[in-house]
């Protein structure tokens, strides 16, 4: 059984957070600066909430007879409790034989086309450290990036405007930043186990690499970007801001009323209409923090039974990466023009070209990941670089007709009495082209074979967004 490494990450860094939080919240008290301390605190404990009723649902507490539990996630003590759970169960593995264990059935990757399916035997304590992981890989990526996120950008704003960085809200900004990124790669692991739920995944340390490098480019360059824009112009970053949330989060009920699907209702049986109503929503508008700040690896499907698209589509991701590249040069190039005397200490152009060239490096990573570090990319039924160049491709061809077709025509003589026969001699130049716009959508069926049937033990987790494990096989012995 694995260490559960992966739930220690993730209450340090939300205690550490909390923690540095807290304290520079009393420092701007201090200082008399109310704004930013009710921005700071805001920022604190609204996800902290937030973790805590994820680790609720989950765990389904309303459920059970547990009042000190719930006490203690009212208290936000919650992580800590779960945290200490869970290293009680990993030390009491092999103690006591478990009666019963469970039966899982994965694929390992294939080799030479041929895939052998393996089963193994999954106690009681390994699914209980199964539920507690992916809760807090869950929680995690709410702390990143509605708590993380929001915090790290503040506080960079506010270093800009008062020209230094204090120790208290340096260190909360380092915090800050680790968090998100580990949300991120959280993100990541997520997806990958989501869609190919079927097989045994072994992520490798390079594949850890990649995506750290990756997304600590792309997720700094990113608040450097908004922090400068909204120093210069800071009536317009509210609409910048509200236009990215709006777009992705109603792109996902965008896609579900145009698949004419029936409501989900799967959710939660103890959920009412309207409770699964604000499921959703969150749910989006979790999504739509995401990709405020970075690529969602996670997509979300309402129309899915698991709200999770199972798919790989690169024309989707090429597209969020061109605009994005495209939205942080403007931001950039507005901020350089109406930048004041306030950044005569900074070399503009090469602060500029350093985050353009920031943002092109976090990309290259990302390909690297999924060219050659991707665990399942023998599972591609097309490679990745060529659909971003086919994606590229169709861009380029789009904005060419589009500049063929603004060209104004030459003048053509006509008289409406008479009909001109054209001559022989006169020679028609006919040129059609045609793009086909295939959708390079890499789809798998995943089929949750994995099952448990524990007796006295609550379903664990499902593998798309509340994480229900349905246990139903087991073996005496």
């Amino acid at each position: 059984m694995r260490f559960p490494s992966s739930i220690f990450v993730s209450v340090s860094l939300f205690t550490a957070e909390t923690t540095a939080a807290l304290y520079l919240s009393s420092t701007y008290r201090s200082a008399g600066d109310q704004i930013w301390q009710g921005l700071t605190l805001l920022f604190t404990l609204v996800p902290s909430v937030l973790v805590q009723l994820t680790l609720t649902f989950i765990h389904r507490d309303l459920s059970r007879d547990r009042p000190l539990i719930l006490l203690l996630h009212i208290l936000q003590l919650g992580p800590i409790v779960r945290c200490l759970e869970a290293f009680c169960i990993y030390g009491s593995v092999g103690q006591v034989e478990e009666p019963y264990v469970s039966i899982t059935r994965k694929k390992q990757m294939p080799r030479e086309g041929h895939s052998v399916e393996v089963e193994r035997q999954v106690g009681q304590a390994e699914g209980k450290l199964f539920t507690h992981r992916a809760a807090f890989s869950r929680t995690s990526v709410i702390q990143a990036f509605l708590g993380s996120a929001p915090q790290l950008t503040l506080q960079l704003y506010i270093c800009v405007l008062q020209r230094g960085v204090s120790v208290g809200r340096g260190t909360l900004m380092v915090i800050s930043l680790l968090s998100i990124v580990y949300g991120a790669l959280r993100c990541n692991i997520l997806a990958i186990k989501i869609k190919y739920d079927d097989y045994e995944v072994d992520i490798g340390p390079m594949a850890y690499l990649c995506i750290f490098l990756w997304r600590s480019f792309e997720i700094a360059t990113r608040v450097v970007v908004l922090v400068l824009f909204s120093s210069v112009l800071q009536l317009w970053v509210l609409p910048v801001v509200f236009l990215n949330f709006v777009v992705f989060f109603f792109y996902p009920w965008i896609l579900f009323w145009q698949s004419h699907s029936p409501f989900p209702e799967n959710i939660e049986k103890t959920l009412t209409r309207v409770g699964t109503t604000i499921v959703l929503c969150l749910l989006t508008f979790l999504y739509a923090g995401i990709n405020m700040f970075c690529w969602s690896a996670v997509q979300v499907k309402l129309s899915d039974p698991d709200l999770i698209n199972k798919s790989q589509n690169w024309y989707r991701m090429a597209v969020y990466y061109m605009v994005r590249f495209v939205e942080n040069a403007s931001l950039l190039l507005l901020w350089y023009i109406y930048k004041t005397d306030f950044y005569e200490f900074i070399y503009a152009p090469l602060l500029v070209l350093q985050l353009l060239l920031a943002y092109a490096i976090a990309i290259f990573f990302m390909l690297v990941f999924y060219q050659f570090c991707h665990p399942c990319r023998r599972l591609f039924s097309s490679s990745m670089t060529q659909g971003l160049w086919d994606c590229s491709s169709f861009l380029c061809y789009l904005c060419t007709s589009a500049s063929h077709q603004s060209r104004p025509m030459g003048r053509a003589t006509t008289e409406p009495s008479a009909h001109i026969e054209p001559s022989n001699d006169q020679i028609h130049d006919t040129a059609s082209e045609s793009a086909d716009e295939m959708q390079n959508d890499t789809t798998y069926d995943v089929l949750n074979d994995t099952i448990y049937d524990v007796p006295n033990v609550e379903n664990s987790i499902r593998g798309g967004v509340n994480g229900d494990v349905s246990h139903s096989v087991a073996c005496n012995v």
